[in-house]
């Protein structure tokens, strides 16, 4: 995963080991040496995280938090503050100041690296939902944006713990204000995630008998608690399993002993943010359907792509990103509609958008563009990349036969994949629909059954 950081510290020493670091991660970095100069760049450039020092003369850290999380233009981009200041008050300041982590130095470099990662992944995926909901706005299908500003009250909080005296000093800090289920099984805390659709899950890595990171996986893997923010508690010494946990997913952290402003603090940051995301999605998905769902497939239809694949394109080439489409069509797809009719071609057409569905990320946008054509749009994906992904897409496909029903039983099906990559500034969503249409008739005219590129 790549990313744009902007590394602001006055010390020239800090930030330049900063941006060694996390440039040999393979991470774009960009620099500011003041609060001024970090607010334009900031403005300038527009990165995916900020590195932000908290001492600066002038205008400090936590100024500089409050501007960036007070303007609907950049409150979208999380923020790291780093300092030498080691009190819990200083983080709960930087906190409430709207920071999404606070780390003291020296910074563990394995922490910081899994934090921005962690935190630039979250923000990728918010990204891609309010650029989904603009094209919606442009449609005529969203009328407002969703107010990003959202309560953090009467949050729905699962809590796994079987330590009495941990589970009754977090009860005290957050009773009064979240309802809280305490669990001490975690067996049983998996199945309650699952069915309460709770909004935070906190998860103590000190459970007896149970290793807590394996909860905090099986919660990343099932797809109804995918989303759900996870806080653990872990003990100082316990860096190495932090780690992983951050690693795999796990959104936020607190050390023992727990400190009860931060515990608050931390709460409230993960409930606005996960509440504020799944608003997102509520509004893309409940006012988009109709009119840009392919209403066969369940997937995005023709309109939509090509509104849609107009903002990809202009956010990819502002960024300096790669970006790639796929063109998808069914080997002699017209042979199945005229031998065994149109409804076991309706039922094949449903299968394959379902096995697409399956095998692509999130970030990417699929649609069925008309008949038996189909587009995938992979952002931030290069030519040799998305080749392999096609790739991996003919080979599902091929592998195992479509259940088209009793009047035709099983039957093998192919598909032929045309590649293109945008290459510049002048390239419209026409340009790269063409390269890739190009592409996948020479895939058609080679025998079918095959990916192919267009012209590097």
């Amino acid at each position: 995963m790549t990313a744009r950081v902007l590394v602001v510290d006055d010390i020239l020493a800090n930030v330049k080991l900063l941006e060694a670091k996390l440039t040999a991660e393979y991470l774009e970095v960009l620099t500011a040496r003041s609060g001024v100069e970090a607010l334009e760049t900031v403005q300038r450039a527009m990165p995916d995280i900020v590195l932000l020092d908290v001492m600066m003369p002038g205008m400090d850290g936590f100024e500089v938090c409050q501007r960036l999380k007070s303007n609907p233009q950049t409150l979208h981009i999380p923020i790291i503050m780093i300092t030498a200041l080691d009190q819990p008050e200083d983080r709960i300041r930087g906190l409430e100041a709207g920071a999404d982590d606070f780390l003291t130095k020296p910074v563990n470099d394995v922490a910081l690296f899994c934090r921005v990662k962690s935190l630039v992944r979250l923000k990728l995926l918010a990204d891609e939902l309010r650029s989904r909901s603009a094209t919606g706005a442009q449609l005529g299908l969203i009328e407002e944006a969703v107010d990003p500003v959202m309560s953090s009250d009467d949050g729905r909080i699962l809590l796994v713990d079987d330590s009495q005296g941990s589970v009754d000093r977090i009860l005290g800090a957050l009773g009064d204000v979240h309802r809280i289920t305490v669990v001490d099984d975690p067996h049983r805390a998996l199945f309650e995630a699952a069915e309460q659709e709770c909004e935070l899950l906190i998860v103590s890595l000190s459970l007896k008998g149970y290793d807590g990171l394996r909860l905090c996986s099986q919660l990343r893997s099932l797809e109804r608690t995918r989303q759900l923010p996870i806080l653990v508690i872990v003990e100082p010494h316990d860096n190495a399993r932090l780690m992983r946990g951050l690693e795999m997913g796990v959104n936020d952290y607190l050390l023992r002993p727990i400190d009860r402003n931060e515990l608050i603090a931390r709460v409230r940051t993960q409930i606005r943010r996960h509440r504020y995301m799944e608003k997102l999605r509520e509004t893309v998905d409940q006012r988009m359907e109709m009119a840009v769902i392919d209403p066969l497939t369940g997937i995005y239809n023709r309109r939509y792509m090509e509104s849609h694949l107009g903002t990809l394109i202009k956010a990819a080439g502002n960024r300096g990103k790669s970006l790639s489409v796929l063109v998808i069509d069914i080997d002699y797809f017209k042979a199945v509609n005229d031998t065994h009719g149109h409804d076991v071609g309706d039922r094949v057409l449903k299968e394959f958008a379902r096995r697409l569905t399956d095998n692509i990320r999130r970030a990417d946008l699929i649609c069925r563009y008309g008949g038996e054509e189909f587009i995938v749009v992979m952002p931030d994906t290069d030519r040799a990349l998305a080749c392999r992904a096609g790739e991996r897409l003919r080979r599902v496909v091929a592998a195992a036969p479509f259940e088209a029903g009793p009047s035709a039983g099983p039957l093998d099906i192919t598909i032929s994949v045309g590649v293109a990559q945008i290459e510049g500034p002048e390239d419209t969503p026409a340009v790269i629909l063409k390269r890739a249409d190009q592409a996948l008739y020479r895939a058609k005219r080679d025998g079918r059954n095959r990916v192919v590129a267009d012209a590097a």
